[in-house]
């Protein structure tokens, strides 16, 4: 009998959890539109290196000057999830026909309530719409990092970077760049050297360290034929 409240109060929460892993595009029509009016206003680069995802990427303000000699593009915007990409591919991937893409997502879905394994899917559904409008585009998934201000997620972090590691690998010029693991201290924890006073976005140094990873990427990756 004792059971029975704790069953009753699982049913209950049942549709509130269900709702925190609920797809919301609509609350990026803003950004998506500034995107297409600067590239009305300055006509971006022809195939590009796309770096997509959310604020990790939106703030690396550097793109240019840490990949001297390469066109880039920053399309990261808000605190959005990968199936927030995957919805709008037709406008952050279509346009560019990118010779290359670089993701950073999955930190907000697990903050909102995502499993891993809907993360591992959401990415597997990036690849497959993005694959569908550049079919040999190379894609790098950057590890979700260990951040100070989401310790509390570490777990869930480390299962979901383990399960699209899995998926890369059984894939076709599908990568997955392991920042998590440089990002931690010798206890396995998340280091505040990396990150700014939120304890959450990255510092310079954390986007150097990204850096070295993305670039020796980059080197091995042939240009997609189109």
């Amino acid at each position: 009998m004792k059971k029975i409240p704790w069953l009753l109060l699982m049913l209950a929460l049942l549709p509130s959890l269900a709702q925190a892993c609920t797809d919301r595009p609509e609350q990026w029509k803003t950004d998506i539109a500034a995107f297409a009016a600067a590239d009305r206003a300055h006509p971006p680069p022809a195939q590009p290196v796309l770096f997509v995802g959310s604020s990790s990427i939106r703030l690396w303000s550097s793109l240019a000057a840490d990949f001297p000699g390469r066109a880039v593009i920053n399309r990261g915007f808000g605190g959005s999830r990968i199936a927030d990409a995957t919805y709008y591919a037709d406008r952050l991937v279509a346009p560019y026909h990118p010779r290359a893409i670089v993701l950073y997502a999955g930190d907000n879905d697990l903050a909102e309530g995502c499993t891993p394994e809907q993360v591992r899917d959401a990415f597997a559904a990036f690849v497959q719409r993005a694959r569908s409008l550049d079919a040999n585009v190379p894609i790098a998934f950057i590890a979700i990092k260990p951040s100070v201000a989401r310790k509390n997620l570490l777990t869930e972090i480390r299962r979901a970077n383990a399960l699209v590691r899995e998926y890369a690998r059984g894939q076709e010029a599908i990568s997955y760049l392991d920042v998590f693991t440089p990002m931690l201290g010798p206890d396995g924890q998340p280091q505040a050297k990396w990150f700014g006073a939120d304890g959450l976005h990255m510092n310079r140094q954390g986007y150097r360290l990204w850096t070295g990873l993305v670039r020796d990427w980059l080197r091995g990756t042939p240009d997609a034929p189109r």
